[in-house]
């Protein structure tokens, strides 16, 4: 196969079926993803065949225990991704919003419009779930769709792409509308990230070295973040029940996500009293801790490095440093953070309001866990991933992380004096 003209026919299909989607109506799309919803349900057992294939590929080439269970289709797997393109068809759909409409002087009247991106390229690896999420998602928001899942999914995804193609033809919508990749060779990533003249953004969901790979190589924009180094700080004013509560939810409602908390900062006024009881919560949820000088003048831990603070553990392990005040723990946040979320904990409304205004991350709270960072908790319904970037799509992407938006104007006849 040539791979190069192989994703050159996949971008210029898709090009085509973006423009196809502007005109496409809320009823067709959300005809089209219930139709997906369907389909896949009644093709339970084949997408359970073809899965076994990929779990018994991953087995031979040593994937590890996690790996294969987040690539494995079970009867609920499967469940939970017909009702997710059913939740997408639920949702409000954001194409053709206009919005803050004006007279001009001159007589005009200018607004925005909600438009999509056009055509959304994304790279994902293992788990087979994604590949209806995120056909739904860009459908949804009038995008055609490129999907390059990972080798180890190949059959699944496949599988899964014969729903959806279906599902398409059946609401009157282009097949080409979203297409999987069907060629495991890396070289398709390469020219898919390299096609401008096709594919308007990319979008990699992975490890750090996957996003890491397609952001330094790419010549189309990339919605990403790289890390999720998420603090919580316990301000001089915070409440000692809220502060407890919090700072073991952020670190061990789940580990392996990028939103859970990997240091925490704590007020010199507040430490002694907080840190004996949050090391008694987690050392009975076997969390490690690796802490400052203060932190070991008050608690057992191991002492932190430099490295520990720029690192995002993924695991039981949390870093913590005691520091003189909220000026300290911002100063210690811009240094360290990767942008993605932090939290305060205090009952001060000023201090609060600092640290909200202050502190350049793309998700900021107040007497919260880091672990609402997330597009469902937010109120999405579903998203494609996080952005810690800083240009439109910032923090969970959804829908309307999916689009753009187009000045309007209307006139009469109006012409410049």
């Amino acid at each position: 196969m040539n791979i190069q003209a192989y994703m050159e026919t996949l971008g210029k299909q898709a090009r085509q079926a973006a423009r196809a989607l502007v005109s496409a109506s809320t009823k067709q799309k959300n005809g089209a993803l219930l139709a997906m919803a369907d389909l896949i349900e009644r093709s339970a057992e084949v997408l359970k065949a073809e899965n076994a294939k990929d779990l018994e590929n991953g087995k031979n080439n040593g994937l590890d225990a996690a790996m294969l269970d987040r690539l494995a289709l079970t009867d609920a797997g499967i469940a939970g991704i017909a009702e997710g393109l059913r939740q997408v068809a639920a949702l409000q759909d954001p194409i053709g919003e206009v919005t803050d409409m004006s007279y001009r002087p001159s007589g005009i009247q200018v607004g925005k419009m909600r438009v999509p991106l056009g055509v959304v390229g994304i790279i994902y690896e293992s788990r087979p779930n994604v590949t209806a999420d995120a056909a739904a998602l860009c459908l949804k928001s009038g995008n055609a769709a490129i999907l390059r899942g990972g080798s180890e999914a190949a059959f699944s995804n496949q599988a899964l792409a014969k729903c959806i193609k279906q599902g398409l033809k059946q609401a009157g919508l282009p097949e080409t509308a979203v297409q999987v990749v069907e060629t495991t060779d890396r070289e398709a990533v390469g020219h898919l990230i390299s096609m401008p003249e096709f594919v308007d953004v990319i979008i990699p969901r992975g490890g750090k070295s996957l996003i890491e790979r397609i952001s330094n190589n790419a010549r189309v924009p990339v919605i990403k973040h790289l890390d999720g180094i998420c603090h919580v700080y316990i301000d001089d004013a915070a409440d000692f029940t809220k502060a407890i509560d919090i700072a073991v939810n952020a670190k061990t409602h789940r580990y392996g996500v990028c939103n859970a908390m990997e240091t925490l900062l704590v007020a010199e006024s507040q430490a002694e009293k907080v840190l004996p009881e949050l090391a008694k919560r987690y050392a009975e949820k076997g969390v490690e801790l690796r802490g400052c000088e203060k932190t070991r003048a008050i608690i057992d831990a191991i002492p932190a490095t430099d490295e520990d603070w720029a690192t995002e553990y993924l695991a039981p392990i949390l870093s913590i440093k005691v520091v003189e005040d909220v000026d300290a723990a911002m100063d210690h946040i811009a240094q360290y953070s990767s942008g993605h979320t932090e939290s305060i904990i205090t009952e001060n409304f000023s201090t609060s309001r600092r640290f909200l205004a202050q502190v350049d991350s793309s998700s900021v709270m107040v007497n919260a866990s880091t672990r609402f960072a997330d597009g469902f908790e937010y109120g999405l319904g579903a998203e494609i991933g996080i952005s810690t970037d800083k240009f439109h799509a910032r923090g969970p992407v959804g829908l309307e992380g999916l689009t753009s938006q187009k000045y309007i104007v209307l006139g009469d006849g109006n012409i410049r004096q």
